[in-house]
């Protein structure tokens, strides 16, 4: 079964490529955001929390006002959705 994700109200859809190195430093979510790794790996990590490998098919979800971040050793490229209603647990599976 797949399931799509449906979102309501404004979505914004963004792409954004880390070269190796790359960093987008702890920053708070205006909405909520989920970003969506298609190609690579890296960490993420929320508020003080330690960091989380993520890599190319898997996703990181922050709530509104959320502190995160996003650094990569070798290079990532990912999808950016936020959206004011965003429910992660309609359509993705906890890791953590």
């Amino acid at each position: 079964m797949t399931r799509i994700a449906r979102p309501s109200g404004d979505v914004r859809v963004g792409c954004f490529h880390l070269a190796a190195g790359g960093v987008i430093g702890s920053h708070p979510a205006t909405v909520p955001q989920l970003l969506l790794v298609v190609a690579g790996a890296g960490w993420v990590r929320a508020g003080g929390a330690e960091r989380v490998p993520i890599a190319a098919g898997q996703a990181a979800f922050w709530t509104a006002g959320e502190h995160h971040e996003t650094t990569t050793d070798t290079g990532l490229t990912a999808i950016v959705l936020e959206a004011e209603h965003l429910d992660p647990d309609e359509y993705l599976t906890a890791v953590m």
